[in-house]
């Protein structure tokens, strides 16, 4: 299937993208060198971001993210229900409010985190919503994967396995596969380290009405923890699922 695209849109986006990821804010002379495009055209994008507040200027001409992303970003979660009845449901919970966990969906292959409950103590990786990690090595993404076939996942990513992000990482779609399988049958996925080594995550699936996965949740430990802690946090992270898949309307299949 071909895709379409709008190069002044694509050149938008670049630009955003560019000045979302840099840690200090950029000059309209910087952003048209780094992504190699015409001074003039940067020029007109930035202008028109500049007037609608999707970008704003400090007194050296330098760029940041403006306000109207906040509209963006509001509405978005307002769309989100499964983030409300998160938020709400999980202080039920007092052992999953022990740790790490994360409320995510998946987009393209990727897992997008949407909302965290923070642990009182540090795991040395940062869940931030908008934080996107590739979804076969994410507990929450593997969840969410095992409710699709084979056959999309493939599609997803074209056909070509994302490279590991550590050495403990799955990196073909026969693992996947077995990995898959196991989850479709316990509802309870793992991340033993593939996206930091000594961090484990358990994870499951939330469907909505129609019975999709709409959104996943991921508990994360220190390996030394894991172990004693696993099957008590699994069973609490799929209860807190059913309990938001019920809000949202899912019935299961008598």
């Amino acid at each position: 299937m071909s895709t379409i695209t709008v190069p002044s849109l694509e050149k938008t986006f670049q630009i955003l993208d560019l000045i979302t990821a840099s840690p200090q804010p950029l000059t309209a002379a910087h952003i048209a060198k780094k992504l190699a495009l015409p001074p003039s055209s940067t020029h007109n994008i930035l202008q028109s971001l500049l007037t609608k507040h999707v970008i704003y200027k400090d007194a050296d001409s330098r760029f940041h993210l403006g306000s109207y992303l906040l509209y963006w970003a509001g509405k978005y979660e307002q769309q989100q229900g499964v983030i409300h009845l998160f938020k709400d449901l999980i202080v039920q919970y007092p052992i999953l409010l022990q740790h790490t966990v994360t409320l995510s969906k998946l987009d393209l292959g990727e897992v997008v985190f949407l909302t965290c409950h923070d642990a009182p103590a540090p795991l040395g990786f940062t869940f931030r919503s908008g934080v996107r990690v590739p979804a076969v090595f994410s507990a929450s993404g593997k969840a969410m994967l095992s409710t699709l076939s084979m056959t999309t996942i493939e599609s997803l990513y074209e056909g070509h396995f994302p490279k590991p992000v550590t050495l403990n990482g799955v990196d073909n779609f026969d693992d996947l596969s077995t990995e898959l399988t196991a989850i479709h049958n316990c509802r309870i996925s793992l991340d033993d380290g593939q996206l930091r080594d000594g961090m484990y995550c358990l994870g499951t699936y939330i469907r909505n009405a129609s019975g999709s996965a709409t959104a996943g949740m991921a508990v994360s430990f220190l390996q030394a923890e894991y172990e004693s802690k696993r099957n008590e946090v699994s069973a609490a992270l799929i209860e807190l699922a059913e309990q938001i898949e019920q809000r949202l309307g899912f019935k299961p299949a008598r």
